[in-house]
């Protein structure tokens, strides 16, 4: 008989129980956070129409390289999700009588056949949080408070990047970067923080920009401008004019709620996807342990009227975090210590399993997590399960306590025994 192969697929990662106990540490501590800022919960299908995943107003043509494409029995064209973005776009288009403004929270796998780094797989777990009916850069600024105090219970320290795509794209026109190259110059643009400069200025060539494009783009890169340069020069372009607007509000806003030192504006951020129209963010490592982002997201007003086949716009932002990311920043900068246990009490039974169960669930009601050893160690061996396993009280249950309808908590720290009594069936 032939061995089978017993290899993950490329990209993709179990999780044994101490990892996944920090996992979900850090989805619970997500969770509680968005749940905090009035956010609601959806869930999606993972499985949707090849059509509504590889929408014009969806992740564009980069991101549909590397997604997951399969046909069921009745040979549909079907796709597994990328994201969470368009999903919940989806949602919007379908269920007009939401009342708005609406913020929604989803945690859930998505697939990208793409290139694999450190955090970085083709499944995996992204949180997404999205507010739909809100224009103001008050939205915005909500969701970077909004990672800023996630990351601050997780005790990562991190800086967010942010940008306007009416601003880079009007300094763009005014460089003369000619519309069918445009996305293309964004998309290389939005490698800055992956390639050096060399390879950045190679790729811009090999598109074929004019001598003169290509010189203002390079003075663009080294000037370095901030934004209180953009607020001081009179531009004459209306998407640079509107970017500045917004980006001099939102600077307002982030100042307004005291994280203006986390919040970093970089002209040159770019988020490659074609759905952005104007905020856009992306949250790093203040250490640069790793280089590629841990979160990032933006405003993308186009897309929920661009599925319903209108020129409507719905004001719409989001924010997304890698949770797989997060857990390998966690590994790199040393702060997953797993010692504790998430048992609270180990009952040990001597010939007596019945009563254990029994009492078991009266500890539990009482709000207790309780293991009952059901195996059949000796007590020597369990105690040294509940020592390497830093589990901080047991009990052992004998016929003596059962018949004395009493049983002792022991504290493994200190060897302190406490008695309680409790009514066993004889």
């Amino acid at each position: 008989m032939k061995k089978m192969d017993y290899q993950n697929v490329r990209g993709t990662q179990d999780y044994l129980p101490k990892q996944e106990v920090v996992r979900r540490k850090i989805r619970r501590t997500l969770e509680d956070t968005f749940i905090s800022y009035g956010c609601k919960p959806l869930e999606t299908p993972i499985i949707n129409y090849t059509e509504l995943m590889a929408s014009k107003y969806a992740g564009g043509s980069e991101i549909l390289q590397e997604m997951y494409t399969l046909t069921d029995r009745g040979e549909r064209d079907l796709a597994l999700r990328y994201d969470l973005t368009i999903p919940f776009a989806k949602i919007i288009a379908m269920n007009p009588t939401i009342s708005m403004p609406f913020k929604r929270y989803e945690i859930g796998k998505v697939f990208r056949d793409g290139p694999i780094k450190a955090g970085r797989f083709r499944e995996f777990t992204q949180c997404d949080v999205d507010i739909v009916g809100v224009e103001s850069q008050a939205a915005e600024a909500e969701l970077m408070m909004m990672a800023v105090d996630a990351f601050k219970k997780l005790d990562v320290k991190i800086t967010i990047q942010y940008n306007n795509r009416k601003l880079l794209y009007g300094m763009l026109t005014l460089f003369n970067v000619p519309s069918e190259k445009m996305n293309r110059v964004i998309l290389i643009l939005d490698k800055m923080e992956k390639i050096d400069r060399a390879m950045l200025v190679k790729e811009l060539a090999e598109i074929e920009l004019s001598e003169k494009t290509l010189q203002e783009i390079e003075q663009f890169l080294d000037a370095q401008p901030t934004l209180k340069y953009f607020e001081s020069y009179t531009f004459t372009n209306e998407f640079v004019k509107q970017g500045v607007q917004e980006l001099t509000k939102l600077a307002a806003y982030l100042s307004a709620l005291g994280i203006e030192l986390e919040c970093i504006f970089n002209p040159f951020l770019a988020r490659g996807l074609e759905i952005y129209t104007g905020t856009i963010y992306e949250i790093f490592l203040a250490d640069g342990s790793i280089k590629s982002s841990i979160g990032s997201g933006g405003r993308y007003d186009n897309a929920i009227g661009g599925l319903l086949g209108t020129d409507q716009s719905y004001a719409t932002v989001g924010i997304s975090f890698g949770l797989d990311v997060i857990y390998t920043a966690l590994e790199l900068t040393g702060k997953i210590v797993n010692n504790s246990s998430d048992i609270d009490i180990y009952i040990i039974p001597i010939d007596m399993k019945k009563q254990a169960l029994i009492l078991a669930a009266k500890l539990r009601n009482d709000g207790y997590k309780v293991e009952v050893e059901l195996s059949g160690k000796k007590v020597r061996k369990a105690m040294e399960r509940a020592n390497r396993e830093n589990i901080q009280k047991t009990i052992v249950l004998g016929e003596n306590e059962v018949f004395a309808n009493i049983y002792k908590i022991k504290d493994m720290v200190s060897g302190e025994e406490q008695v309680f009594n409790f009514p066993f069936e004889q």
